[in-house]
């Protein structure tokens, strides 16, 4: 029993997330139908308690419950961005959910489950615990994203989403199964010992099939279908819990599976890495072209950036991945704040997601308007906004690996992809003004604004951020 003490003390922010999704079930349901608001600011608190025990908690790092979790600077890194992610979601989404009549106590709770099967993802060390971290990932948000349920538009999201990541988990489990049969093992480490620097075709197979399920997650071509309809369907609060925290966790554990386990067979999952990276980064700035709602715009631009963050991770070097890691915490920064901006887009108590209703914004809300557009710009990668020093690394990393050619059709694609941000400035500043919005929140006004100068002035004082990319990534290999 004793033993078990130092174990829980590397895996304590996933205890703290499951016993607080125990008191939040039992809460909620001694609650009932007062328990919404409350129970929003007690998973607040959890999830704040559990980024405190990674700040605080001890440095050392350590592998634990037999070789299936470990607890290191990546993970560390990972674990907060995910958390702040779904912290800030949970805080913007109060209001827009009463408005809307789904204000139900399940929202956090699952928020929260949701988090922790996260968490255990960006820990996983062997193929078992990622993919019950997946699972209960994934479980979680099947159920949101259908939480609307006399929405027509919200449960088709919730369908499709569901049916599409069912299959994605049957081809990670098929690749997980043929990995195991070849290596005869499920660890990281264990199969990179095996599978040396010569993997036969079944190993090849299986990390086919392997990264094909964790694309679906990163929603990153050719498995990014689901991804217009699910941000367009689901609720505006969903949709932003989608397009932040899930994508951290899939990224990461993405980047720990390739470098860990396949170091050996570069030549094989640099192929693929590239391929859906280039795929991406073409459709992400050319299907957003023709979009005219915001959230099916954002979605998109989300397919784009993620295979951006790829380029970093074909690179296969410690640079390449600190790339990824700074690329990832500035792009969660990014689309929070363009988020915070949608959740505000409300005309007469009816929220609107056109993006001609931002027309004229800069005569009817100067402020909104002027950090809304600071967001563009960084999202198109201009600088010296943190978007353009996010492309900046990952490009760098490309070119230090010899994949000059990859780098500049990454240039090319962030040049097609700035014509659409352009285009919602345009419209902020020059067309003619639609109704004004309802007054936002405070919490929305205020992630917005800090977003916005976060972008701004990132050029500034970058250490920080890059200082804490750079011991992350040092921890993989």
């Amino acid at each position: 029993m004793n033993s078990l003490y130092p174990e829980l003390a590397h895996a304590l922010p996933e205890a703290i997330l499951a016993v607080g999704a125990i008191v939040l079930v039992l809460f909620g349901a001694i609650r009932g139908k007062d328990s919404s608001g409350p129970t929003s600011e007690i998973a607040v608190a959890i999830l704040g308690a559990a980024i405190l025990s990674i700040v605080l908690g001890s440095p050392v790092e350590g592998v634990v419950f037999n070789n299936a979790f470990i607890d290191d600077h990546f993970a560390d890194f990972m674990k907060v961005l995910s958390l702040s992610g779904s912290i800030v979601t949970l805080l913007m989404s109060g209001d827009f959910m009463r408005r809307a009549g789904v204000d139900k106590f399940e929202f956090p709770v699952l928020i929260v489950l949701a988090t922790l099967g996260m968490l255990m993802l960006i820990s996983a060390n062997g193929l078992i615990s990622l993919y019950l971290g997946l699972e209960l990932m994934s479980l979680s948000l099947y159920v949101v994203a259908a939480l609307s349920r006399d929405d027509a538009r919200a449960s088709e999201a919730g369908l499709k989403y569901f049916v599409l990541g069912a299959l994605s988990s049957g081809m990670l489990l098929y690749g997980a199964s043929l990995l195991y049969g070849f290596a005869g093992t499920v660890t990281f480490t264990g199969i990179a010992a095996a599978i040396g620097e010569h993997p036969n075709m079944g190993v090849v197979f299986g990390l086919v099939f392997l990264l094909a399920g964790l694309a679906f997650k990163m929603s990153v071509v050719p498995f990014h279908m689901w991804t217009p309809d699910v941000y367009e369907g689901a609720p505006t609060p969903v949709t932003t819990f989608f397009a932040s925290a899930p994508k951290v966790a899939a990224v990461a554990i993405a980047t720990r599976v390739i470098i860990t386990a396949f170091p050996g067979a570069l030549g094989q999952w640099q192929q693929v890495i590239v391929f859906m990276a280039l795929a991406s980064m073409a459709l992400g700035s050319f299907a957003a072209i023709g979009q005219n709602n915001i959230k099916r715009l954002m979605a998109y631009s989300s397919i784009g950036h993620m295979g951006f963050a790829l380029v970093g991770l074909a690179a296969g070097t410690q640079a390449g991945v600190q790339g990824v890691l700074t690329y990832m915490a500035i792009y969660m920064v990014m689309t929070l704040g363009a988020f915070a901006a949608i959740l505000s887009m409300r005309v007469d108590g009816r929220p609107v997601e056109k993006i001609t209703d931002l027309a004229g914004l800069s005569k009817t809300d100067p402020a909104m308007a002027f950090f809304l557009s600071m967001l563009m710009f960084s999202l198109a990668g201009v600088p010296p906004l943190a978007g353009f020093f996010a492309k900046f690394y990952v490009f760098m990393a490309a070119v230090e690996a010899h994949l000059y050619w990859l780098a500049v059709i990454g240039v090319l694609t962030s040049a097609v992809a700035a014509f659409y941000y352009l285009r919602v400035v345009k419209i902020i500043y020059f067309d003619e003004a639609a109704p004004a919005f309802d007054k936002a929140t405070f919490t929305q006004r205020t992630v917005l604004a800090l977003a916005s100068l976060a972008m701004l002035l990132f050029w500034v004082y970058p250490a920080p951020l890059v200082q804490a990319a750079t011991s992350a990534a040092k921890s993989l290999f």
